[in-house]
């Protein structure tokens, strides 16, 4: 199902071929490849991909490309999926359909610096489209497209879909910052207000602040979590 993607102006389509698109996308991030481009693996089963971003601000800015990727998600999953299918995201990335588990997000990029402008970033897409034969039933807690009544969606499309939401929200945060993406990443969040664990601290979920940072609040103290915390480190 790899063949071409049908891409918007500024997006460029890059076939992982069987590999994992992040670890593709990091070797042509590392050899200098334009920003934009979407590395991909579409199976029936499995839809990976990730999309590679040059910004020109500082990573503790740029970091806005996870909620940015997420909500697009949500924008296109939702045009898409049936109307009675709820999509929700979690803070730390992960995809929530109907309340379970249905893939999520990670984020790499060229430096740990906050305060450096990274060369690139990195935000990868991994998406279960149909669960295994044994798999159904067994962990409640993980779903598929498929399981959810989701069947008819073809992950080609929803792959395209995402990329054109995604295009979208990255021209909007660059003409309008991140108000508007905070207003709609914030309510798809889920866990608000609840007890989590999370980069070492336990607490209450108070939120996240105009970075999109998250608030814990435990017995004595309120904890920053700026989304940093959540790049992968290089191996």
């Amino acid at each position: 199902m790899n063949q071409g993607l049908s891409l918007p102006p500024l997006l460029v389509g890059e076939p992982a071929s069987g590999a994992d698109p992040m670890v593709r996308a990091r070797a042509l991030a590392a050899q200098g490849c334009d920003g934009g481009t979407l590395v991909h693996d579409i199976q029936p089963d499995r839809l990976r991909a990730a999309l590679i971003v040059a910004p020109e601000v500082p990573l503790a800015d740029a970091m806005a490309m996870l909620p940015i990727c997420a909500v697009g998600f949500q924008n296109a999953l939702g045009a898409l999926a049936p109307p009675e299918v709820a999509v929700h995201l979690t803070w730390a990335g992960d995809i929530l359909v109907n309340g379970a588990c249905c893939g999520a997000f990670r984020v790499a990029g060229a430096t740990q610096d906050p305060n450096a402008v990274p060369d690139w970033l990195i935000v990868g897409l991994d998406l279960t489209i149909q669960l295994g034969a044994d798999d159904p039933g067994l962990s409640p807690d993980k779903t598929s497209l498929y399981e959810e009544g989701c069947a008819d969606i073809d992950p080609v499309l929803l792959c395209e879909a995402w990329a054109r939401h995604t295009l979208v929200w990255i021209n909007r945060w660059t003409e309008e910052g991140n108000a508007p993406v905070h207003a709609d990443w914030v309510p798809l969040l889920e866990g608000v207000g609840k007890p989590v664990t999370q980069g070492g601290y336990q607490g209450e979920f108070l939120g996240v602040d105009e970075k999109f940072g998250m608030l814990i609040r435990d017995d004595e103290t309120t904890q920053l979590l700026p989304l940093t915390t959540l790049l992968e480190t290089d191996t």
